[in-house]
């Protein structure tokens, strides 16, 4: 079985003002950079044979962090993991998004990526990782909405309310016929940050 630890970014300022980023390449601020070094510290002690990344800078400054620890596993840029594009609502708010369209704007066509073309490009990551890394293990540092729309066609029937933690660490064993979430959403590493 291949194992897939899907990650989470840092955090951002837009996170912060609960703003839209999609595919506006938004940096981890230095809180965000402080997530990605606790997480680095987590997966030291663990054996992940490789790290893909998203190519927007908060993903890739976080695999980036996480590859100074693990330093046997390179740091692949990987751009079937790049978050889902939001179209016009990139940059807003809830409360824009709600003054601007109103309360049915998620029913709107407002140009954003198609669910079906997020899951055809996760896939492709997904069967690759499968081919090069049969019995592996392999961190994907992506971001929420692609990570949860990726989750809910590898883990069918399974789903997952709670919003993903920055830095969380949500590990899928794919199998040939069954995938196994194994650990979800998990940022125990970041309570040292929180005291």
């Amino acid at each position: 079985m291949t194992t897939v630890g899907f990650v989470r970014h840092g955090v951002t300022a837009w996170n912060k003002q609960g703003r839209a980023q999609g595919s506006t390449d938004i940096p981890l601020d230095e809180d965000g950079v402080r997530m990605a070094e606790r997480a680095a510290e987590r997966f030291a002690s663990d054996n992940w044979d490789a790290i893909y990344t998203s190519p927007w800078q908060r993903a890739k400054r976080t695999a980036e962090v996480i590859g100074e620890q693990l330093t046997h596993a390179e740091v692949i840029e990987d751009k079937r993991l790049r978050e889902r594009a939001g179209g016009l609502i990139e940059g807003t708010t809830e409360a824009d998004r709600l003054a601007k369209w109103g309360p049915d704007w998620k029913q709107l066509d407002l140009q954003g990526e198609t669910h079906e073309s997020v899951i055809a490009r996760g896939m492709s990551f997904i069967e690759e990782m499968q081919q090069r890394y049969p019995d592996g293990r392999v961190l994907a540092i992506s971001h929420a909405g692609f990570i949860k729309r990726l989750l809910s066609e590898l883990l069918p029937g399974t789903t997952y309310e709670e919003p993903l933690g920055n830095t969380s660490l949500t590990i899928v064993k794919i199998g040939e016929n069954e995938n196994l979430c194994e650990l979800f959403n998990c940022t125990s590493h970041l309570q040292q940050l929180k005291s």
